[in-house]
């Protein structure tokens, strides 16, 4: 059940007490701790007890393989628009305080703080498994989301190259395709998007959190520069690719004042379409977001969490479907329309574009008529 926000009126943010971890150590993260999950049955605490160096090393990325059985995720969502998904990562190395798929890393036994962006996963057989899943007897082609939980296109992608096999996969089965991201990376791939977007296969939607590198850095802290996601537009658009740039997550007085701007900027560059996120705060990410605040913006927390109750119903988060992405109240409704207004002044599409799923054709299947 959704936690009531005793802390608003209580006090300033608090503190992870006993899992911080020294700035130093954690220096390009975006967490400022690393709390157990909450499937674990025990918790630990650091502290010094004066017999040694209390340093703590500097955390590096570690990566692992997962062999996953299946590659395509199902779901049954009525607020999405898709019922279907791949992840080739799980964790996320850009470190963004506030992704909603933190709390995912405590199925895997790991923390939903530094963990979740130090401890990452690959699927090494991505390609392999969703050529075969694409293939099966009965498969009905609906458009793939890539990179729903984390950013397929994360730093790791430039070595293991997952996401551009899985692209090849589906544009050999011509099958349609919507990614998110908020890295310039996706630019690498455009010899693959701009030929599937010929054919109505393939559309991109970039994430701009904010226009202000300071606080992009303190917030995403290996996420690329605003600049460099604004140019990715650019790219994208001139190449003929279908974007949307999505304003998210949008935090009460943080980053709230930012969303005209945002939209203008993605206009310029050839963004069609937008969209927006309000700040949602699921199982641990409610007491990690209030740590970061208590590190870095102290004076803003009690405002901050205020909002964010007046948007959920008095409550840290509200799972609804209809309500999770965009909030109620006040509040939540003056962000709506504040977006509604400069889509229209601006000329974004009233109207989302619609992908191809009729030119889907697994190669080799023709073989079958003889």
């Amino acid at each position: 059940m959704p936690r009531y926000l005793e802390h608003v009126d209580a006090g300033p943010a608090r503190r992870l007490a006993g899992t911080s971890v020294e700035a130093d150590a954690r220096r390009g993260r975006g967490a400022t701790a690393n709390p157990e999950g909450r499937f674990e049955r025990s918790r630990r605490e650091s502290f010094d007890d004066g017999w040694g160096p209390s340093e703590t090393p500097h955390l590096r990325t570690h990566v692992l393989p997962e062999r996953a059985c299946h590659i395509i995720t199902r779901n049954a969502s009525p607020d999405i628009p898709f019922d279907r998904s791949i992840n080739p990562y799980r964790g996320c190395e850009h470190g963004c305080i506030y992704c909603f798929a933190r709390p995912n890393h405590a199925y895997a036994g790991l923390s939903p703080g530094l963990d979740f962006e130090t401890r990452l996963f690959a699927k090494p057989d991505a390609a392999k498994l969703l050529e075969r899943e694409l293939s099966a007897p009965g498969y009905r082609p609906r458009t793939i989301a890539l990179g729903t939980a984390t950013d397929p296109y994360q730093p790791i992608e430039r070595t293991h190259r997952i996401t551009r096999s899985v692209l090849e996969v589906l544009a050999r089965f011509r099958h349609p395709v919507g990614i998110v991201t908020k890295s310039n990376l996706v630019t690498r791939d455009i010899d693959i998007l701009a030929a599937m977007a010929a054919e109505r296969l393939v559309k991109v939607a970039v994430s701009v959190t904010t226009l202000d590198p300071v606080l992009a850095r303190r917030m995403e802290p290996r996420a690329p520069h605003p600049r460099k996601r604004l140019e990715a537009i650019e790219r994208l658009s001139a190449a003929g690719i279908p974007v949307m740039v999505i304003v998210a997550p949008i935090i009460p007085s943080l980053n709230d004042h930012e969303i005209e701007a945002i939209l203008a900027e993605a206009r310029a560059r050839g963004a069609g379409e937008a969209n927006h996120v309000l700040l949602r705060l699921p199982h641990e990410l409610d007491a990690l977001v209030s740590d970061w605040f208590a590190e870095h913006y102290p004076d803003r927390a009690r405002h901050v969490f205020s909002l964010i109750g007046q948007a959920r119903g008095g409550r840290v988060y509200d799972a609804a479907f209809g309500r999770r992405m965009v909030g109620e109240g006040a509040y939540a409704e003056l962000i709506v329309e504040r977006m509604r207004l400069a889509k229209a002044r601006l000329g974004y599409a009233g109207e989302r574009v619609t992908l191809n799923a009729d030119a889907f054709a697994p190669p080799g299947a023709q073989l079958s008529l003889f």
